[in-house]
This record gives C-alpha cells, structure tokens and sequence, in this order.
C-alpha cells in the first residue's frame, strides 16, 4: 500500500523558502458512524467503515496509535531524515485545521444487520490526514498523510480513500488534491502515478532541477479546472517521465 507524507514544500518563488501556506476553513458534516461496510463497495476484502475527526480531537490512544504507524511506515523512506521529521508531524497532527479520515475494522472481522445497528468499536487499521490550503492562492485540498497498516495494504483501500478525499475536493470546489512523496518511496509513486497524479509546478523539480536533485521528494497534484491546472502543473507529465 503506498503511504504519501506531507512535508513542508517549497514554494515555486523560490525552491529554499518556506510558502507562506494559508489555512482554508469548511465546514464538513461528520462521517456516518458506522458508515455501511466497505467489503462490499470497495471490494478490499475487509469488514470496515469510516470516521471523520479533527487534529485537537484525537484521543490519546488514536494519537500513540498515528505516531506508532507513522514510524513503521515511513522511517524507512526518510532514512537519516527521520528522527526530525517524525517530531514534526507530531506537531502537525494535532493542530486543529487537520482533519481526518479514520479507517476502522469490525473486531469480529465481519459486519451483519444487527451489529451495524448496535454500537460498535472497531480497531484502527489506517487513517487520511489531510486539510484545506491555499496553493499558489488556490484552494487546493492537501493529503498530509495516507498511512494503512500492513495487513490493510494491497486491499484497494488507498485508492478508494484517494477518490473520497477527491470527491471531498471537487464538492467544495477545490481546484486541486496535492501531497508530497518521497523519492525513495517508490511503491508510493507508483501508486499516485496509476491514479493520474502529476508533478507539480511547486515541487523543487519544477522550480529548478538542480534544487530538484538535491531534494528527497516531490509534490504531486491532480488538477480539477483550468486555473489550477495551469498555475499547478507545468505539463501533464506523468510521473514515471521525470
């Protein structure tokens, strides 16, 4: 399953500096609880269903689980980078512009009539992380982090949490879905390229290639209009071409 983490990108003024990123507030109505079984509609194999929830909201529990799965996850594509990273998404988690999507499975692994009309707890297996920005003064929808647990993966759930968040976008009228990759996490590149994510205009490589090799990642986007598309994207490269 591929994982996307946001890192803070460079602005397309200038490869080094850190944009002077604006928080866009909405308003979504929660996710149902429980939503219907996913096993279904998605075909992924699992009994699961969705929660929404908001970075100063998260228990303590689902707070340690986030950071437990962010470092099976992601401390090997950081490498050296890690231990410094991983103290900044920390901070980023828990503010309250993050919103969540939060991916539980039924603890008996299966779901009937009269459990889904009964309260009932399931355990984390994944989770979306992501919030309202503004992008070269666009409003985009920004994926901090699509993070699944290893007996999740490979399951279609990461591709049907990626057309969610883009419905979610296209519903509020954003002009486009980004989040940053790293270049050593090639599952996850492959990944966004299947589902027809680009190279943005704002990833180091696009502002200036030799800024672009000395950097660990990309910024990857999937335009919804032409304004975006045009101040987003240099050309609809596709990403196994840069």
């Amino acid at each position: 399953m591929a994982t996307a983490e946001k890192k803070r990108p460079q602005s397309s003024s200038g490869a080094g500096m850190r944009p002077n990123r604006k928080e866009v507030h909405l308003f979504l109505p929660p996710l149902p609880h429980p939503s219907p079984p996913l096993l279904s509609r998605a075909g992924i194999g699992l009994s699961v269903y969705l929660e929404s929830g908001r970075g100063d909201r998260l228990t303590l529990p689902m707070r340690k689980y986030i950071q437990n799965l962010l470092k099976v996850n992601m401390e090997e594509p950081y490498g050296p980078e890690w231990p410094s990273e991983e103290k900044v998404k920390r901070q980023e988690m828990v503010v309250p512009d993050a919103r969540y999507i939060l991916v539980k499975q039924y603890s008996n692994g299966f779901t009937t009539e009269c459990s889904m009309n009964q309260s009932v707890e399931g355990r984390l297996v994944g989770f979306v992380h992501y919030r309202f920005v503004l992008e070269e003064e666009l409003p985009v929808v920004y994926v901090y982090e699509l993070q699944m647990e290893p007996s999740a993966q490979g399951k279609g759930l990461g591709k049907f949490l990626m057309q969610l968040i883009e419905q979610i976008a296209c519903k509020n009228q954003m002009g486009a879905v980004m989040l940053t990759v790293q270049k050593a996490n090639t599952q996850a590149m492959a990944f966004y390229s299947k589902l027809r994510y680009v190279i943005s205009s704002t990833s180091p490589s696009r502002v200036d290639p030799q800024i672009g090799l000395e950097k660990s990642y990309k910024i990857l986007c999937k335009t919804f209009d032409s304004k975006a598309k045009s101040k987003l994207e240099v050309c609809s490269v596709l990403l196994h071409m840069s």
